[in-house]
């Protein structure tokens, strides 16, 4: 396992982790609560190097400076895109995938409609914010009919921030290149409920088994 500490975009920390036997890359950006190194974003680098993925995490730069109030979009866009660039430097021979937890993963789908955005092969977004809590909507996903990449939406069955039957039109509308999976009694933090929760696999190692699965389809 190599894990390197890197700077994004000269100013933002970053750490790239990747197994021996890696063969795609994928860039992996954090929520608007918690940074790169939260516990939960830790979690889902190592089951993704169980599964053969690298990943490379990163700070925006509102959690950089310690700020709670998230960037403006543009300056999230930015550097979501730095990342990516920072991604195929340091790997240029595997397929670069983009995506994150929640705010991260929106911010991403933004990022590859961005003229200047370097080639991605496609998107994972883990626990994709529809909407916040208790105020079911569709406005957040409004652009993603753009998107011609292929998308895997990951999402639990408790999670407030994406209603099943919402979320499910959403991907249904998206066509074939958009793909859905629920993570069972998982909420948008990925707590489960472990008596009434029918996988037996780690919720972590089950994200990182359907997405490596998605990566090793698409590319």
């Amino acid at each position: 396992m190599e894990t390197a500490a890197l700077k994004v975009d000269g100013r933002l920390s970053a750490e790239l982790m990747r197994p021996e036997d890696a063969d795609r890359l994928l860039v992996l950006a954090h929520g608007a609560g918690a940074d790169f190194r939260h516990a939960s974003m830790l979690a889902i680098s190592e089951a993704l190097a169980r599964q053969g993925i690298a990943s490379l995490r990163f700070n925006f730069p509102f959690m950089e400076e310690g700020r709670r109030r998230v960037d403006a979009q543009a300056t999230s866009v930015a550097c979501v895109l730095a990342a990516v660039e920072t991604a195929r430097e340091a790997a240029p021979e595997l397929p670069v995938y983009l995506g994150g937890h929640s705010y991260g993963g929106r911010m991403a789908s933004h990022a590859v409609l961005e003229p200047s955005a370097p080639a991605v092969t496609g998107l994972v977004f883990c626990s994709f914010p529809l909407h916040p809590p208790k105020k079911p909507g569709t406005q957040r996903a409004e652009h993603l009919p753009g998107v011609a990449l292929p998308m895997l939406f990951m999402s639990g069955t408790r999670d407030a921030m994406a209603t099943p039957e919402l979320m499910t039109d959403l991907v249904e509308s998206l066509g074939p290149r958009a793909t859905l999976h629920w993570l069972d009694t998982a909420d948008h933090g990925y707590k489960v409920l472990k008596r009434s929760r029918q996988s037996g696999l780690d919720v972590f190692d089950e994200l990182a088994g359907v997405a490596a699965r998605f990566m090793h389809r698409t590319g």
